[in-house]
């Protein structure tokens, strides 16, 4: 019985060295080497210290800032570690409240503001992280966050262009704006 364990044995170990341990070292070792930024977490530094990732969306309430997507993540919004989207369909209820409940926040945030809201500030994406909104979703917040911080809408407007990401490769995709760094732009503006 030895003689045939023998093998399945040593065959195990081997294996649990390569894939479990020499692969993984080399993997991580070629990223660490080729992009070092990616391999670690896409972090946003400020001032020395990371203030989130390029990856993750961040929840912000203040009016001065832009809005991002709804987190579908609980009971702590955008909990990296609870990636998930709601599960909910169209015509449930508690999505249909939960989507009034965010168009109501949003117009009393901006009593004035009478456009569409876009679909992406009601709505959270099937990872429920998504740190992106689109270009429309920036434009109608674009009135209240240059009132509340005394910018004109024009100048907004532009730093809302430097800060929106075209197609990956010129077709994949669509234009879209990372909140966390137009935010962060937002504050050294003003």
């Amino acid at each position: 019985m030895l003689k045939e364990l023998r093998p399945a044995v040593i065959s195990f170990l081997l294996l649990t060295l390569l894939t479990g341990i020499a692969y993984p070292l080399l993997v991580t070792g070629i990223s660490q080497v080729t992009m070092s930024d990616k391999a670690n977490g896409s972090l946003i530094v400020k001032d020395g210290k990371p203030v989130g990732s390029s990856l993750i969306g961040q929840s912000f309430s203040d009016p001065k800032y832009f809005w991002g997507r709804p987190s579908a993540t609980g009971p702590v919004p955008n909990n990296a570690g609870a990636s998930s989207g709601s599960n909910l369909g169209p015509t449930n209820p508690v999505l249909l409240d939960a989507v009034k409940a965010r168009v109501q926040a949003l117009r009393d945030a901006d009593p004035g503001n009478q456009q569409a809201v876009p679909v992406d500030l009601v709505t959270a994406s099937a990872s429920g992280l998504d740190p992106h909104i689109s270009p429309a979703a920036t434009e109608y917040q674009l009135a209240r966050v240059a009132r509340l911080r005394n910018l004109s809408p024009d100048a907004l407007r532009k730093l809302v262009g430097e800060h929106t990401e075209g197609r990956q490769f010129g077709i994949l995709g669509e234009p879209r704006v990372n909140v966390l760094e137009l935010n962060l732009a937002l504050d050294v503006a003003r």
